[in-house]
């Protein structure tokens, strides 16, 4: 019997993409052993491994989908509960996180932030942070100090490219966006909260129903085309 090596794939590069790096990443949210609140989030939570703490949180990869550093991975922590809270009692964490899927789903389906009519209010109402699963937006990624010396430095999602901005559409059109360094390179924290994550399909410009209740029953906007 032999073995025919011909068809591996090639050995994959170890190093990080470029701090500030613009990109058109894709979301997976790998499975964890908590549920969530909603029927579709089953098993999808993971729990913070901090000695006493609540903190309760989506395991995010992100792959970049096209360019130079197409298919290269990198992992993002997203707090969903717990942890330190606001004067309101609200999770610090959380908030930061839903600000960021907010700015995902403005990303991905090219919505104006500002946009509050009723169609795009119906655009950002998910069932449950299963529907994140897939969503493709356009990122700004850096690079994250290693606070340990056994390990390299990594990638992080620095923040989402909204469609406001220059960079959305050269990213979009599929054009070169010259990287820009992030101006501070942070050191991890103990217990990440920043967000960096239905198939989502690439952006759409129709609008859908503007029934609240609509989206809520037939699924988030990137599933209906």
């Amino acid at each position: 019997m032999s073995f025919d090596m011909n068809d591996a794939e090639p050995q994959k590069t170890s190093e990080i993409i470029p701090d500030g790096t613009f990109a058109k990443v894709s979301l997976t949210i790998r499975k964890g052993t908590i549920d969530g609140e909603s029927e579709i989030d089953k098993g999808l939570l993971k729990a913070s491994n901090s000695p006493g703490s609540d903190v309760l949180m989506l395991d995010g990869e992100f792959t970049v989908t096209e360019g130079p550093h197409a298919r290269r991975k990198f992992w993002q922590m997203l707090t969903v509960s717990g942890g330190k809270v606001n004067e309101k009692g609200v999770s610090i964490g959380w908030k930061i996180t839903k600000s960021t899927i907010r700015a995902m789903i403005d990303s991905a389906l090219g919505l104006n932030p500002e946009d509050m009519s009723e169609a795009a209010k119906a655009k950002r109402i998910l069932r449950g942070f299963a529907d994140l699963n897939g969503i493709t937006f356009v990122a700004k990624i850096r690079i994250e100090p290693s606070s340990d010396p056994r390990y390299g430095d990594s990638n992080k999602l620095d923040r989402v490219i909204l469609p406001t901005e220059p960079e959305w559409k050269k990213v979009m059109d599929g054009q070169d966006s010259p990287a820009v360094p992030s101006t501070m390179r942070r050191k991890p924290a103990p217990v990440p909260t920043t967000a960096a994550a239905p198939a989502w399909s690439q952006p759409q410009q129709q609008a859908l129903p503007a029934s609240a209740a609509l989206a809520a029953t037939q699924g988030p906007a990137w599933l209906n085309g």
